[in-house]
């Protein structure tokens, strides 16, 4: 059975399973269908997301206990989606979990030894712990029979704890070395390159067990209902794992957080769909002026000086990253390949090349086709090369193959989500997980075509505004496509600000300007931290690894400037008024569209009102749910909010399309477009799902520049509707526009 609509939670220590049971009545009136939980095992101590599970066999005891929150919700009729992570495991504190703990006391010999992707071959695990100075081991002790190093414990083999410190640490199964080696020499499968998470052998069906045994059980016991399962691109046969999850729970939904580029197809796996950044990239797009691109191409060079494309900078970031932040992996799949000379500089060509984060062979195989042509084009002299190692990529039974399928994703997250994203900035709307940011727009043509195929190939995927991962808010977004529409504005006022309040980072600089528009009224902690985020991610000025203090002490300035220059934050504040009302109308026209159209919504927590967040931490902070408890109750007795800063409007359009979807879901089960006629009909976005239309604005200062609505008009079938949002009746087959949304941006309509 899949869910009318999911709510996500961060459930986590500070807000456990007690205080989530507290909301269910909440989630019940907005019209939630199922609640959507971030992992509920144990993870690592402290743990604020819950992605570093360190025992699989029970619930996190930070958390609370999880019949409390199955009761509200089997007492409300709302089911249960868990976030599930098969691909890793949580190291960083080796004593809380059992597994790890014993295969560094006993290593090959360890009952264990199968359950992590571990490369036996090349001796000791390699634990890249120590401080970054040549006599680190000297700060080694032994107590209570383990090896400590400062807070950190490790296990001590029976029989070897005799002698100093450094003598028992050399007979070890593992060998604590320096953190800087980790990228180069890392002998374990980690997640992406944070050597805290090991790679889990869950192709092993005994692995699987092991790992799937209490979240089974959930299922098998009718408290879970759905899973979400976290990073499938890092399993070694994602389609075997599925199939392997689906005989386990025939009946789960269950959604992938798999992240499609632009075009992709979702491999024919025996689940519901994604979880939902396709559909965003559309939805965002949707409301962006395709018109305005050379504009902002025309900005970005007059600001950095340089014409970047943006194909050639995730190249030289997805190469750099294969070869300096995954080298240790790198030099695993060479190994593979010994008969082949320079196999690495190969690979990682043919890695930066990937256009999709992986192939799934024999799917995807054009992909590799793709990728190798592009390599040869960029590396002629190493076509013979490049040839012998797509032969062997090619064949779904070599390791080589397989393990590099397991690589490009890592290359890809590293080098585009965790590094070009904060390079290229353009126009940085359009830089979101699962979008192609050189991709300016969408054209309501193109969006039709997308939901229309959705509805025949994937009815019930997730669709998602915002997640846990979301580069920006979603109404962060929606104000940011504004810029789209007023370009000579928006170049007149940013070029005068980089003057004021220089960086050395031109590139950085746009991102940080077009950040603060967007989520206006920002506290200067928050863009103080978000820019030191986003800086380091860059890795032009500074890095994660190697902190530049002094450029670092010119960002803050920049940002401090902001807030104490009167005149400067003045202009700043003046110009995000000016584009939030149409901001607005963007948030409510998107949120309706991604409700509405063909899928299963979600809707991250909190984003029932105005969502300004940021990149994580920042999305993480505590929701206020008595305001939105407050609000919802208002609108229940029947009152009109106008659109303006509480964001009640958009709680509107939130609960009354969540309530119908679950009321009458065969309102939902179509998809066609409908089409306005008349002066401003391109302003239009409408659909009819099958009983239900959804109608919003697009480019909203283009339409007032038109002179409004005018004659434009909506063809509808002659029955009599309501509009849902104002509760209005409409008959006739012609509806005037102008009349349809004289209250809001958007209308639902419901046949009679």
């Amino acid at each position: 059975m899949h869910p009318s609509s999911t709510y996500r939670v961060q459930v986590r220590p500070d807000f456990p399973l007690g205080s989530t049971a507290e909301i269910v009545d909440y989630l019940a009136d907005l019209g939630v269908g199922h609640l959507y939980t971030a992992p509920l095992l144990v993870s690592a101590p402290g743990s604020e997301h819950g992605y570093d599970v360190v025992d699989h066999s029970r619930i996190n005891p930070a958390l609370g206990d999880i019949s409390v929150l199955s009761s509200a919700l089997k007492a409300r009729d709302l089911g249960l989606v868990v976030d599930i992570v098969p691909n890793h495991a949580g190291v960083a504190v080796p004593h809380e979990n059992p597994t790890w703990w014993d295969v560094l006391k006993n290593g090959r010999k360890s009952d264990f030894s199968g359950f992590y992707d571990i490369d036996w071959e090349r001796g000791r695990i390699l634990l890249p712990v120590l401080a970054d100075e040549p006599d680190a081991l000297d700060d080694l002790r032994i107590e209570d029979g383990e090896l400590r190093y400062y807070d950190k414990r490790y296990p001590i083999a029976d029989g070897t704890g005799e002698g100093t410190p450094q003598e028992v640490h050399d007979r070890q199964h593992y060998e604590l070395v320096n953190w800087t080696r980790g990228d180069r020499e890392i002998n374990y499968r980690r997640f992406f390159a944070i050597t805290d998470l090991a790679g889990l052998r869950v192709e092993d069906p005994e692995v699987f067990a092991a790992t799937h045994a209490e979240i089974l059980r959930w299922y098998n016991e009718g408290i879970v209902q759905g899973i979400r399962v976290d990073h499938p691109d890092g399993l070694r046969d994602p389609g075997e794992y599925f199939n392997r999850l689906r005989d386990a729970a025939p009946d789960a939904y269950i959604v992938v957080e798999k992240i499609l580029e632009p075009g992709e197809k979702l491999p024919a796996w025996p689940v519901a769909g994604t979880t939902g950044y396709d559909a965003m990239a559309e939805v965002n797009g949707v409301f962006v002026d395709t018109g305005t691109e050379a504009f902002f191409n025309t900005l970005d060079h007059h600001l950095t000086g340089v014409t970047t494309s943006w194909q050639d900078l995730v190249h030289d970031a997805k190469y750099r990253v294969a070869t300096e932040v995954l080298a240790a992996e790198l030099a695993r799949l060479a190994r593979l390949a010994p008969e082949i000379e320079h196999a690495p500089v190969a690979l990682a060509e043919l890695a930066a090349c990937f256009p999709v984060y992986r192939s799934y062979l024999p799917a995807g195989s054009r992909d590799l086709a793709t990728a190798r042509a592009e390599a040869g084009r960029r590396r002629p002299q190493m076509i013979g090369l490049l040839d012998r190692i797509t032969a062997r990529l090619r064949n779904p039974a070599d390791e080589l193959a397989i393990r590099f399928q397991q690589f490009t994703g890592a290359v890809m997250a590293k080098g585009v989500e965790d590094n070009a994203f904060y390079r290229w900035t353009r126009f940085v709307a359009r830089n979101e997980v699962g979008n192609d940011p050189a991709k300016f727009g969408v054209t309501p043509d193109e969006f039709h075509d997308f939901a229309a195929q959705r509805v025949l190939d994937w009815p019930f995927t997730m669709t998602s505004l915002a997640t846990h991962d979301t580069k920006r808010g979603e109404d962060v977004r929606a104000r940011l496509a504004v810029l789209a529409e007023v370009p000579g504005d928006w170049t007149e006022v940013v070029r005068r600000w980089v003057r004021l309040a220089p960086l050395p980072d031109p590139a950085l600089a746009h991102l940080i300007w077009q950040v603060a528009v967007g989520a206006w009224p920002v506290s200067r902690d928050r863009l103080r931290a978000y820019a030191v985020k986003a800086a380091r991610e860059a890795g032009t000025c500074t890095s994660w690894i190697r902190p530049d203090e002094s450029f670092e002490n010119t960002l803050q300035q920049m940002v401090d400037r902001l807030y104490d220059d009167p005149a400067l934050h003045r202009e700043v504040t003046d110009f995000a008024a000016s584009i939030t009302p149409p901001g607005w109308s963007n948030s409510l026209g998107q949120k309706l569209t991604q409700l509405a159209m063909p899928g299963v919504p979600d809707v991250y927590q909190g984003t029932e009102l105005w969502d300004h967040s940021l990149v994580d931490p920042d999305n993480r902070r505590p929701v206020d749910f008595a305001q939105r408890r407050e609000l919802l109750g208002r609108l229940d007795d029947g009152w009109q909010p106008p659109v303006d800063d509480t964001g009640a409007a958009k709680l509107l359009v939130t609960s009354r399309v969540l309530r119908l979807r679950r009321q009458r879901p065969e309102l939902f089960a179509g998809y066609r477009p409908v089409w306005a006629e008349g002066r401003s009909a391109e302003h239009v976005l409408a659909f009819d799902r099958g009983g239900v239309v959804a109608v919003s604005t697009r480019l909203p200062v283009g339409l007032s520049r038109h002179g409004g609505w005018g004659d434009t008009t909506l063809t509808l079938d002659g029955h009599s509707w309501t509009e849902v949002f104002t509760n209005t009746g409409y008959g006739g087959n012609r509806l005037s526009v102008a009349e349809l949304l004289r209250t809001y941006p958007v209308a639902l309509l419901v046949k009679e």
